[in-house]
């Protein structure tokens, strides 16, 4: 998920961004199961022996059992009798399941029941002195680390897994109301966590909303209730941007589809983009030199369209960012453009490494609509406000997403209705940020792609990265 670029701030070296109506941060940032829709746990099948059946017959005790028939010879009378065993019933083992369905339904924990998960691309810094990076480890922090890794990793595998199914499954004719439902209840179910109940989506959720931004909608699009029905056409560019967190951490991550191979170009120069990103970025390395990188490789390309030939464009506007727990923009930017940025990357960080690329004219302004909301970090816990309705929406915002950005659909998703009035209200008085949706120019076609990596002291990990993309 991306983030907007404030119209004030800066980044480019000689020549300034055309003039625009600013718009608030979020974006470039594009928000944005590594996978599929994700939990934790094991199957597995305990069982104890009856060893006896609690006859009074049996030699429990090994005593010798003399029979008082006279007939009977003395070496007979003194022969232990042997103990009847009772047959063991055999238990049917319990099927763990080893392939996902489509869509995805089973738990994520039931796949992986060592509760390991898969671990994302592992890169080598280039520059990095691997026994200096090994001096600095704190290896008290080894456990910890281990834990905030395999959430992230199954995130990240929830990720994938969902976003095989929308590979597989999505085509023209869909609604996109129908898309972002699907996706989002497959993320539900992979993690185990509903999200129905007060705080459930704060253990494990989405971690923002399902972007779904056809052609020159660039990012921040969902469909939200009492809008028309969209439907995936045949030419169309769609962007599918969503994220999953575990306890506050968010992978996000974003790809491109389109049905008409006009575009395939398009596609592939914000995929290496974006690889480029990921290549450059690393402990010590300034954002400016991540920036270059990205531009050089996208203005490299150029796609025809209709006879015409357009050259492929990073947006302005947009950024790249670091990613905290519960913020999905950590306050890091990286632009796509060549900037004077000396600001590095630090060890430990987390960057959501995304690019966005346009025939149009690369510099984004507000489209109509609303994408959702989220709750401002320094929001009181208590607002003094005349209106209820406001009062309880801001306690229900609290409860189910804290700092994490959500959308109309999931608030009535909850039974939450008549919640505008108090809504603006909220907006007005700085406790919520509305954002928007974000759009080139009509006629133009815009691809994303994107990745969460991890800086770890002697190598990246690019958390996300798949078969795919």
């Amino acid at each position: 998920m991306g983030t907007k670029t404030p119209q004030n701030r800066n980044h480019w070296n000689n020549d300034g961004p055309p003039n625009a109506n600013g718009a608030g941060h979020l974006g470039g940032e594009a928000r944005g199961a590594h996978t599929s829709r994700d939990g934790d746990g094991s199957l597995g099948e305990g069982g104890g022996d009856d060893d006896s059946d609690g006859d009074g017959d049996d030699n429990a005790h090994g005593t010798n059992m003399i029979l008082p028939q006279a007939s009977v010879s003395q070496a007979e009378a003194t022969k232990p009798q042997k103990k009847r065993k009772k047959s063991k019933k055999k238990k049917k083992a319990v099927s763990i399941p080893q392939q996902q369905t489509s869509p995805p339904s089973i738990l994520l924990s039931d796949l992986f029941p060592s509760g390991v998960y898969p671990e994302g691309e592992v890169q080598q810094y280039s520059k990095a002195s691997i026994l200096a990076a090994e001096r600095r480890y704190d290896i008290t922090q080894l456990s910890n680390d281990d834990v905030f890794l395999q959430n992230y990793r199954q995130a990240a595998e929830v990720h994938r897994q969902t976003r095989k199914w929308v590979q597989d499954t999505v085509r023209p004719g869909q609604s996109l109301l129908h898309i972002a439902e699907g996706i989002e209840n497959s993320v539900r179910t992979l993690l185990g966590h509903a999200g129905l109940d007060p705080g459930d989506s704060l253990n494990a959720g989405m971690g923002f909303p399902t972007g779904l931004c056809l052609n020159h909608q660039v990012a921040h699009y969902t469909p939200n209730p009492g809008q028309k029905d969209v439907i995936l056409q045949q030419e169309d560019v769609m962007k599918v941007d969503f994220g999953v967190h575990i306890n506050g951490w968010i992978v996000d991550s974003a790809f491109t589809m389109a049905f008409d191979h006009t575009y395939d170009t398009l596609l592939t120069a914000v995929k290496e983009a974006t690889n480029a990103g990921v290549k450059a970025a690393g402990i010590d390395v300034r954002i400016c030199d991540v920036s270059a990188e990205i531009q050089e490789t996208m203005e490299s390309y150029e796609v025809e369209v209709t006879g015409k030939t357009y050259p492929i464009k990073p947006v302005r506007n947009i950024t790249a960012h670091n990613i905290k727990q519960w913020r999905i923009h950590g306050g890091k930017s990286i632009p796509f453009i060549k900037n004077s940025d000396q600001t590095k990357m630090e060890a430990g960080e987390v960057f959501a490494i995304e690019t966005f690329g346009t025939t149009g004219r690369g510099y984004l302004r507000d489209d109509v609509g609303i994408y959702g909301y989220g709750l401002n970090d320094d929001a009181p816990l208590r607002i003094h406000s005349p209106l209820p309705s406001a009062k309880r929406l801001h306690k229900t915002i609290r409860e189910n997403f804290g700092t994490v950005v959500f959308c109309r659909r999931y608030l009535e998703r909850l039974g939450v209705d008549k919640y505008l009035v108090g809504m603006n209200q909220l907006i007005s008085n700085g406790v919520v940020e509305p954002y928007q949706p974000l759009m080139d120019i009509k006629g133009s076609n815009a691809a994303q792609f994107e990745h969460t990596l991890i800086l770890r002291e002697t190598h990246k990990e690019i958390l996300s990265r798949g078969d795919d993309y």
